[in-house]
């Protein structure tokens, strides 16, 4: 875009404009036009995120919204669109390590029920107590009683905390193998990323079926009613984010919600209620 082009707009609306009249002529036009409409999108999500979680505060509410899915799925990027402009008095993001001697030894829920939410507070799980039921099993971090006692479990777990007042919100990031491939080669290319990539993350790729196997397994055992699963493309990162965090407005009837000109109807391409296939695919 030329300088004096850029002299000559007042306004964002005038910009977007002619971003929109010279996109299909100028490629860097139409990347910046996304990016525009992106952040502008998501900035206004985000308002309706915290009349959301005041709302919750207010009302006593207690909210958990699990993040999983495969490596690399976008679920840490998400999160942090998410928790960004909310008051961290009320609300946490709970990413535990790997469980201590004592933790090993203890009831499996044990060290997540002390993160649970309080009353009047969000909490967002990067991972959850679903790692017993995908990760651990495929890399041998369980074993097969373990796992199926977890399986067993869960989805009573699940009710007793629907029951006594809490929401639980599930998420699953779905990307493609050639996607995760591609997401693992930017991380270790990238100096600033390459923490991220983990020796779990290396089998990734190796181990797809075995993951799709479990992962599978886990939503016909643990979808219900009154903790379905939700799958999110993931495939295109700007538009899982902003998908989610519609998705989670459009659940409760927060103050404000009804004078908001936002369209909280979420895109049924990127978020769809997990149901079962007559031939299961890969997630």
């Amino acid at each position: 875009m030329k300088k004096q082009n850029i002299s000559e707009f007042s306004t964002t609306e005038e910009l977007h404009n002619f971003l929109l009249e010279n996109q299909d002529n100028n490629i860097f036009y139409k990347n910046v036009l996304e990016k525009f409409e992106y952040e502008t999108e998501l900035l206004k999500l985000q308002s309706q995120l915290v009349n959301l979680q005041n709302w919750i505060s207010t009302q006593g509410k207690k909210v958990a919204v699990i993040f999983e899915g495969r490596d690399a799925s976008g679920k840490g990027g998400t999160i942090r669109r998410f928790r960004q402009h909310l008051n961290p008095r009320t609300m946490r993001v709970v990413a535990l390590n790997k469980p201590t001697d004592v933790e090993i030894n203890q009831w499996y829920f044990n060290r997540y029920i002390k993160e649970l939410p309080n009353a009047g507070e969000i909490v967002f799980f990067d991972r959850s107590w679903y790692n017993r039921a995908v990760v651990e099993p495929v890399m041998g971090f369980c074993t097969d009683q373990q796992y199926e006692q977890f399986m067993v479990q869960v989805a009573e777990f699940e009710h007793m905390l629907y029951e006594s007042g809490t929401y639980i919100i599930k998420l699953w990031f779905s990307v493609s193998k050639e996607e995760q491939q591609r997401r693992f080669e930017s991380r270790l290319n990238n100096p600033l990323k390459k923490w991220k990539y983990s020796p779990v993350d290396a089998k990734g790729q190796e181990l797809w079926d075995e993951f799709s196997y479990y992962i599978n397994q886990m939503f016909t055992r643990t979808h219900n009613s009154f903790s379905p699963w939700i799958v999110v493309n993931a495939n295109n990162k700007n538009s899982a984010r902003l998908e989610s965090i519609r998705y989670l407005l459009s659940l409760f009837n927060y103050d404000g919600k009804m004078d908001s000109d936002i369209d909280l109807m979420v895109d049924p391409n990127i978020i769809q209620r997990y149901y079962r296939m007559v031939k299961e695919i890969n997630y």
